[in-house]
């Protein structure tokens, strides 16, 4: 493509049609850079209409093609600038993380932001439990801060739970929402292992990953290199989030701390991933970030534009419902339940805490109706 008069140069993004990457995208190509944007199909799979999306913004190439391919990846980072690099399950995550870290300081990168996650084990204690999908991540970041930060400036994102992890779907166990009968009053029911008072960090990443990712390439390394920045712009616990969804959509939301049935089919080592965060942060109530990172300060001061739970939930949760064949939002007393268990797995869901089964517990209902407050 055409560069655009005044480019800020070129942005190399990895894994694009996540929901962090393709925010940096979109406002990365909005403002005047060219964007390199790598995904492993343009033309299969179930996100065709996102890198189609992508593709028609100005100045965005797509790159098709494994990570696991030393030839794409050794020739991603030629000629570029900055980059925007989070990784997913699929593969070796360790070897792949680090190829693409050593190629990118091969090829010159001025300023390499990695998008990371915590190693409890590492950072907390042995007494926690092992999360594979974030300790690999973690893992990554260990060694481009021993190997490479010398050479290549780089800083590191922590991304808080996704404000569109709620759903009336089954890809999501620990953040699915039931609908109750109308019968009933209607509205939805959460079950999840978490105390009601465990706050937790949120970040709408479609929304703020992208302005907060472009901001910190404009402070430039001279200001933030080697640093953890956490990407969440607010905490909130359950009974706090009944209180924002009932608000935001004016149905009753119920909250209940009980056992989950988990029912989609979930890959083997992301059913391990799905009962080590029960238990880290439903039995232990863990930190969500590494000691000495807080939240929402930093990430406020970043970007002051963002998005909180409860506009989410008011603008864009019902649309997304019905984008995915939900009827609720129209009054329909009952809404057929279209999902069989055998829908496509989205890895970056990975990278969330999400989905598990705990065991028996005393059940604490938080039931918010109408107009109650918080």
């Amino acid at each position: 493509m055409t560069a655009i008069p005044g480019s800020r140069g070129t942005l190399v993004v990895i894994n694009s049609t996540g929901r962090q990457t393709s925010s940096v995208i979109r406002v990365a190509s909005a403002i005047g850079y060219k964007v390199r944007a790598q995904l492993r199909s343009a033309t299969k799979g179930p996100k065709v209409a996102l890198a189609q999306e992508l593709a028609s913004l100005q100045n965005v190439e797509l790159v098709e093609g494994s990570l696991s391919d030393p030839n794409i990846v050794n020739n991603l980072f030629k000629g570029a600038d900055v980059a925007f690099v989070n990784t997913t399950f699929w593969g070796d995550e360790v070897a792949i993380g680090t190829s693409l870290a050593k190629a990118a300081k091969e090829a010159g990168i001025k300023h390499y932001i990695y998008s990371s996650l915590t190693d409890h084990k590492k950072c907390w204690g042995n007494h926690l439990p092992h999360l594979p999908y974030w300790a690999t991540k973690h893992q990554v970041e260990e060694y481009i801060r021993s190997e490479l930060l010398k050479d290549m400036p780089t800083t590191f994102v922590y991304a808080g739970i996704y404000n569109n992890n709620f759903s009336t779907f089954h890809h999501l166990p620990l953040w699915e929402l039931q609908l109750a009968d109308e019968k009933d009053g209607g509205g939805f029911v959460w079950t999840a292992p978490f105390d009601e008072d465990y706050k937790m960090p949120f970040l709408d990443a479609e929304h703020d990953t992208g302005p907060a990712v472009i901001q910190i390439l404009k402070d430039g390394p001279q200001k933030w290199n080697g640093a953890r920045i956490p990407l969440a712009f607010e905490y909130l616990n359950p009974k706090e989030i009944a209180a924002v969804f009932t608000k935001a959509l004016n149905r009753p939301f119920t909250y209940k701390k009980a056992g989950l049935e988990i029912k989609a089919k979930l890959p083997d080592g992301y059913m391990t991933q799905v009962l080590a965060i029960a238990e880290l942060f439903g039995t232990h109530r863990a930190e969500y970030f590494p000691p000495g990172m807080t939240a929402p300060g930093p990430a406020r001061k970043i970007w002051r534009g963002w998005r909180g739970l409860e506009e989410y939930a008011r603008e864009v949760f019902p649309i997304e419902e019905a984008h995915n064949g939900r009827t609720w939002m129209y009054g329909d007393e009952e809404d057929e339940d279209i999902m069989d268990g055998d829908e496509d797995f989205d890895e970056e869901m990975a990278g969330s805490p999400e989905n598990t089964v705990v065991g028996d517990e005393d059940t604490a209902i938080y039931n918010y109706i109408g107009d109650q407050k918080h």
